[in-house]
């Protein structure tokens, strides 16, 4: 995620300049989005966050790529509009970001130290190794093809496949590579592995190891979110949000079928 841009000077005086008042709660919710939240803790953040630093009033709409907010004190008013990036998944940040936000509605920080804040959290915020997350990911794709019906002969192979997947996924999406073709490309790969390993280890459920191989590509937090976003109010958010996890899954069932047509060759 980008570092929060000084983007003006801050503001001096008793009333808050609107410029900068704007783009720190924009970029709260930037942040947040980012991170994997729903529309209503964006716009939750966002107006904590603007009233916290003097907003009056707080209009806010969210997009799929980006947010667009309407700030007003007294007679005066200013609408900003900031890109989002990829839509990812962390916990951690989100976490810290409504921490964040309690802290400004309070009052206990100003424009520019929440601005230092948003940036340190951007660039700060504790990540899991590359390692600890193959491993989760292993034993939690092992798990579920046990759940599906996969012999225990084949529960090493499909740990060892979505690890290394889950390994791979993560380099391409750090070399900014497509998150739909990753998608083809890993689950190819860790179909294709978790396939052979089963057949060497003589599983006879080879076809479900292929698949609970895979299970790392299933945009889980999305899927909620886009559910979440159409109940609640959001449908435009939530309709791009469905479409993006309906393409991410053509695209792994691509891959798996080709690993499976590659493996069929193989015999």
């Amino acid at each position: 995620m980008d570092a929060i841009e000084s983007l003006i000077p801050e503001d001096s005086g008793s009333t808050p300049a609107l410029e900068p008042l704007a783009m720190v709660a924009l970029d709260a919710g930037r942040l947040l989005m980012e991170a994997g939240a729903s529309a209503n803790s964006i716009d939750e953040i966002v107006a904590k966050v603007a009233r916290g630093l003097g907003a009056d009033r707080v209009d806010l709409r969210i997009g799929y790529a980006s947010l667009a907010v309407t700030i007003g004190i007294g007679h005066s008013g200013i609408t900003r509009m900031r890109e989002v990036g990829h839509l990812g998944v962390n916990q951690r940040l989100d976490q810290e970001l409504w921490h964040l936000a309690d802290k400004v509605a309070r009052g206990e920080l100003t424009t520019a130290q929440t601005r230092a804040e948003l940036t340190r959290l951007a660039t700060k915020t504790p990540r899991h190794s590359a390692w600890v997350m193959a491993v989760a990911v292993g034993l939690a794709c092992a798990a579920f093809g046990r759940l599906l019906g996969a012999d225990w002969s084949s529960t090493g192979p499909v740990f060892l496949a979505a690890g290394i997947g889950q390994l791979v996924r993560r380099e391409l999406l750090t070399r900014h590579v497509n998150v739909f073709i990753c998608a083809s490309i890993v689950s190819f790969l860790s179909s294709l592995l978790g396939g052979l390993g089963a057949n060497w280890a003589g599983s006879t459920t080879i076809t479900t190891a292929m698949i609970a191989s895979i299970l790392l590509l299933v945009p889980g937090v999305p899927s909620v979110n886009a559910q979440n976003d159409i109940l609640e109010g959001h449908p435009t958010l939530g309709s791009a949000r469905a479409v993006t996890v309906a393409v991410i899954l053509i695209f792994a069932a691509a891959g798996l079928w080709l690993g499976q047509v590659l493996l069929a060759n193989w015999h």
